[in-house]
């Protein structure tokens, strides 16, 4: 009588759908920067990906959800990369100058990323002309970051650094609005010359003293 073989592991169906699922992540962001949001389907993402397009419907209800998800990856990986310093909040070093400053250098450097640049200049730009996406993005994408920048002020107008006056939502525009332009419309470089004297001007005014 033979020995009896070692019995084979059973397949781990955790990793293999967490295999399938950052394929699928990857095939979206590859595939909109490619072609663009209009022409980017489930099924080309499958195929990309080597899925199932039944595979994708079993995690996402449509195209857009799979990118929003696979942005939200994206930017928690690039979070890791950096420390893991502002998943939740700005650090506040005291020096609101130097934190924002901070921030905006690890933005500029994730606008240059090209794992982040092709597909967020098509989804930003397909935005634009369909309201509903723009909504979702901003909601999901945006609106988190923007929550920070205004915590960080608030804490600094607690800390007698802001005047009281001052509308954090609008002040954070000062120096989110026109990176977000610049970059969109190519009109002038991106750097951390750039966003430093963004922050400068912000803080410290136009005006002569």
């Amino acid at each position: 009588m033979s020995p009896k073989k070692p019995a084979q592991p059973a397949p781990d169906s955790t990793r293999r759908s967490e295999k399938s699922r950052r394929a699928i992540y990857d095939a979206a962001l590859t595939l909109v920067a490619e072609v663009g949001y209009p022409k980017t389907t489930i099924e080309g993402i499958a195929a990309r990906a080597g899925v199932g397009k039944q595979t994708i419907y079993r995690w996402w209800s449509s195209k857009a959800d799979v990118l929003l998800e696979a942005f939200l990856d994206l930017s928690e990986q690039a979070s890791r990369d950096a420390g893991g310093e502002y998943d939740f909040a700005i650090p506040d070093t005291g020096d609101l100058a130097a934190d924002l400053k901070a921030v905006l250098r690890l933005t500029v450097d994730q606008l240059r990323d090209p794992r982040f640049e092709g597909p967020s200049r098509a989804l930003a730009a397909e935005g634009v002309v369909d309201e509903q996406l723009g909504r979702v993005m901003v909601a999901n994408l945006l609106e988190p970051s923007l929550r920070l920048y205004a915590d960080r002020v608030r804490a600094a107008q607690e800390a007698g650094q802001v005047r009281p006056d001052v509308d954090p939502r609008i002040a954070l525009e000062l120096w989110v609005s026109p990176l977000a332009q610049r970059w969109l419309q190519y009109t002038g470089p991106i750097s951390y010359e750039y966003t430093d004297t963004l922050v400068d001007y912000a803080l410290q005014g136009l005006a002569p003293r």
